[in-house]
């Protein structure tokens, strides 16, 4: 191919100039606003100048361009420069055209860059005098490129007071870049108010600085508010935008259909928002494998979608995509980066599962269950071990009986085919299967609708002959007796079969399980007869029936077993029996009484019933009671000429339907029912009477009970008659051997008296003495009529000596009665110890016990005898009142001057111990 000449292309050149114009021409034209854009008086290239609103000129433009090749027109009106520009003093503009061609419209913007030079106008001091309110100083708009190259440092602005006219003012800042971090940032010089920055900035760290600026005389006044002053930092498309992640892993199914959304990419831009700076574009740079292609992203939002139905998992199950996103809308000076993307292709069922022989052939011997006879294979192109892979199997015909059960192994996608039941080769000597597969998943169609697919094929199983035993078909059968029939009757039994010959000759039979032992079983025939009396009635027949296993054998001596239902039919044996024994009838209110009788006998040979009285008797002759029917099952009885109170036992005889009677007695209880309890409690008295019974158990109890007696009788008696123990002598000074409880805080009683003397006479006289231990302590009784006691080694040890008379009146040998026997302290002392004989216990305490008590008597103050020696506990250190006996208070009574000057602590104590 020539190349092209430069005339020719001149020309080509010309006639797009000419056809542009013609179409220019044939729009309609009309010029908008003017806009005006104040810059810096030099513009770097690809310089942010400013943005128009398009929008509010022509909202439908489809076509953008500048008349003036230095500066570009993006789609949200942003203005760049394309190269360095410098401005005259003078006024520089430009024309943005926007055309919309379908509508045939073109819309001009005249936009004007202009850059002011601030020039102060010298006031008057007599002008800025008169003014009733000083103006406040306006903040100046102020900008700094980012990452600008300097010099530094670089002006930024001229801060101006009004008050400089009348005095000196020195100009300060404050704030972020200056006494804040970033520190020295910004400064001002004093004299001038010029604004300087010291070094580049970066707007994604701060996009502004809000400073302070104050003026102040020399002095420190301050001749002005201070005045905000904020500097904005410019953007410049410093930054690459930036995929979130890196790989994206998604996932399609296979055969979605087109536009179907694979997944959504995303990347930041830490540039200015909502300009061209981070305005992204995504795209697909590369897919593989290449062919076909298959997805599209939206270059705005970065969703991924397919473009076909044709991603098929079985020819490629996985895509790679490098993705690129690019700032400033995608132009080709634009930043950009790259990351990829990996979409995995997702199985559906779209594949059938086919057999790979369309026909089987197996066998199986005859009566043999629960195992496995065939393996059926299947080819599946779908994922493996998954639902889309795994067969499902089912026997679709032949399997009516269910003799056949199929199921899946999981490993290797086979179907097992099983006999769970025996096949009867008499019966069916070849069975036909046919059996379906299909997948757990629901299978996709070509059309991407779920059908059912099912893949099917044959199976032929023949049935192998085998020699087999005896059956027992059915296996319960059931033969009917008669209640009551004579023993040795024979009824028909129980019947087994041959398979091969369908007879049953040469069969043996044999009773395997006769719980009660009623029948006997021939053994030929299988006849049974009975051995005992059938008593439908009984417990032994549930429901009527009784059951008997039968176990059937041939020559060869293979068996079945079997049971034999037997069913007992009912006679007419049982009469009717009333269910109440006794009924409470109120005279006064000429009560009546319902009776119910009940007939253990089957329905058909039970009511209706018939009550009547027996005419032999002499109470219903003489017309006392009457019987009425209430129904087929009860009757009520009522009294008649004014009978007595008491209780009356009637003879009442009741028929069934066929006339089989029986008499039963039914107690009546005529009571004046004014106190129902008094009725209620003498018929549960009569009843119980009536009803009283030794049961099995309790007269076991009673020969239990007589023959422990008799055993410790015999214990006792052999005890006594081979111990003699000696003869211990007994104390002397019984007085020494007791113990007093000193540690009484209370005064206690003064005196103590017994209301009646005792006398020598009165304690020998019928006493009785007994002695055992019970619970570690030892005791002494002795009792004279149930009423007077003495008690030796209780509580725990101590031993107290008591005589009361007519079981009131007692007596305590020491004041206070905590008196205790030294012998018998702790609750040790030996059986042996306090075992004496009657006449020995009598003859000492006989004297001994009638003076202590006729000296208690005797003296007022209630003190023991002077004989009586007591014993102490030594407390380590004697008393400052000396030795105190029992007769110290009658003959000791100097020395106690000690109690006349008590402390006050003790005086409460001595008061309620002092006689009164």
């Amino acid at each position: 191919m020539a190349a092209e000449g430069p005339g020719q292309s001149r020309f080509i050149a010309g006639c797009g100039l000419l056809l542009l114009t013609l179409q220019v021409l044939s729009f309609s034209c009309e010029a908008c606003k003017r806009v005006i854009l104040t810059v810096p008086s030099k513009l770097e290239a690809e310089t942010f100048v400013g943005r128009v609103n398009l929008d509010e000129c022509l909202p439908s433009a489809n076509i953008i361009h500048s008349n003036d090749p230095h500066f570009k027109i993006f789609k949200d009106g942003s203005v760049y420069t394309t190269n360095t520009i410098v401005l005259s003093p003078e006024k520089r503009n430009f024309t943005i055209q926007l055309s919309n061609t379908q509508k045939r419209e073109l819309k001009n913007i005249v936009v004007l860059l202009e850059y002011q030079k601030k020039v102060l106008k010298k006031r008057h001091l007599k002008e800025t005098v008169l003014k009733r309110a000083k103006r406040r100083w306006a903040p100046i708009p102020c900008s700094l490129p980012e990452n600008s190259l300097g010099p530094f440092p670089m002006y930024l602005q001229q801060v101006q007071s009004d008050s400089a006219q009348n005095y000196t003012v020195y100009y300060s800042i404050r704030g972020p870049g200056v006494d804040q971090e970033p520190l020295n940032l910004f400064y001002i010089e004093r004299d001038s108010g010029k604004l300087f920055v010291t070094r580049p900035v970066d707007r994604e760290k701060c996009s502004s600085y809000g400073l302070i600026a104050y003026a102040s005389t020399p002095d420190g006044y301050s001749v002005d508010m201070p005045l905000p002053l904020e500097i904005r930092v410019e953007d410049e498309n410093d930054n690459y935008p930036i995929f979130t992640e890196n790989p994206y892993q998604f996932e399609v199914l296979e055969n979605s259909g087109a536009g179907t959304t694979v997944g959504q990419v995303c990347a930041t831009d830490a540039d200015e928002p909502d300009t061209m700076h981070t305005r992204l574009k995504y795209t697909i740079i590369e897919q593989q494998p290449p062919s076909p292609t298959l997805f599209s992203i939206h270059p705005v939002t970065g969703v991924i979608t397919t473009t076909s139905s044709r991603c098929d998992r079985e020819v490629v199950d996985k895509y790679k995509l490098t993705l690129k996103v690019q700032d400033m809308d995608g132009q080709y000076f634009g930043k950009f980066t790259k990351s990829t993307c990996i979409i995995s292709v997702g199985d559906v069922n779209d594949n059938l599962p086919i057999f790979t022989r369309t026909s089987y052939v197996t066998e199986v011997e005859e009566n043999k269950s629960n195992v496995e006879i065939l393996r059926l294979a299947v080819e599946d192109k779908d994922l493996i071990n998954t639902p889309n892979w795994s067969a499902n199997y089912t026997i679709l015909r032949g399997n009516e009986n269910g003799n056949f059960h199929i199921v899946t192994d999981p490993k290797t996608n086979e179907g097992i085919l099983c006999v769970v039941k025996g096949l009867n080769y008499e019966e069916t000597r070849q069975v036909v299967l046919q059996i379906g597969v299909t997948n757990q998943a629901a299978f996709f169609g070509s059309g991407g609708s779920k059908t059912t697919g099912m893949s099917t094929t044959t199976v032929t199983v023949n049935v192998k002959d085998q020699d087999e035993g005896p059956e027992c078909t059915p296996q319960m059968q059931t033969v009917h007796v008669k209640e009551n029939a004579v023993l040795g009757t024979q009824f028909n039994g129980y019947k087994a079969y041959d398979p091969e010959t369908r007879s049953n000759s040469g069969i043996r039979y044999q009773t395997l399980n006769d719980a009660k032992g009623l029948f006997t079983i021939d053994e030929t025939s299988g006849s049974i007869k009975v051995l005992r009396s059938l008593d439908r009635e009984s417990n032994t027949f549930r429901h009527g029936s009784y059951n008997i296993t039968v176990r059937a054998a041939d020559r060869d001596g293979r068996t079945c077993t079997g049971i034999l239902r037997i069913i007992v039919d009912d006679v007419n044996d049982n009469g009717p029996v009333i269910s109440q024994k006794s009924v409470i009838i109120c005279k006064t209110q000429m009560g009546s009484a319902e009776i119910v009788a009940v007939d253990p006998d089957e329905p058909i040979n039970g009511p209706p019933f018939e009550f009547t009285l027996p005419s032999s008797s002499s109470r219903v002759n003489d017309g006392m009671w009457r019987l009425s029917k209430i129904n087929d099952t009860a009757t009520r009885i009522t009294f008649r000429n004014d009978p007595g109170f008491g209780v009356y036992d009637i003879p009442i005889e009741v028929r069934d339907r066929f006339g089989l009677s029986k008499t039963n007695v039914l107690s009546v209880n005529l009571c004046d029912c004014v106190v129902p309890s008094e009725c209620t409690t003498r018929a549960v008295l009569m009843q119980g009477a009536n009803d009283v019974r030794l049961g099995k158990w309790a007269i076991l109890a009673m020969i239990l009970g007589a023959a422990l007696l008799s055993c410790i009788l015999f214990t006792l008696v052999c005890g006594a008659a081979g111990s003699s123990p000696a003869k211990k002598p007994f104390p002397d000074d019984l007085a020494q051997q007791n113990l007093i409880v000193s540690n009484t805080e209370a005064p206690g009683d003064d005196r103590v008296y017994c209301t009646n003397g005792l006398t020598t006479q009165n304690v020998n006289t019928g006493c009785t003495l007994v002695s055992g231990v019970k619970n570690g302590q030892e005791s002494f009784e002795m009792m004279k009529g149930g009423h007077q006691t003495l008690e030796s080694c209780q509580g725990g040890g101590h031993h107290t000596l008591d005589s009361c008379r007519g079981g009131h009146h007692t007596l305590d040998s020491c004041r206070g009665g905590h008196h205790t026997l030294d012998s018998c302290r702790g609750g040790q002392v030996e059986m042996d110890n306090c075992r004496y004989t009657y006449s020995e216990w009598q003859n000492f305490t006989q004297p001994r016990l009638g003076e202590k008590v006729q000296m208690c008597n005797q003296n007022e103050d209630q003190t023991h005898a002077q004989d009586y020696v007591l014993t102490y506990n030594y407390e380590g250190r004697g008393s400052a009142a000396g030795s105190v006996g029992c007769c110290s208070e009658r003959h000791e009574e100097e020395g106690l001057e000690f109690l006349d000057h008590l402390e006050p602590k003790f005086r409460t104590l001595a008061e309620a111990c002092m006689k009164r």
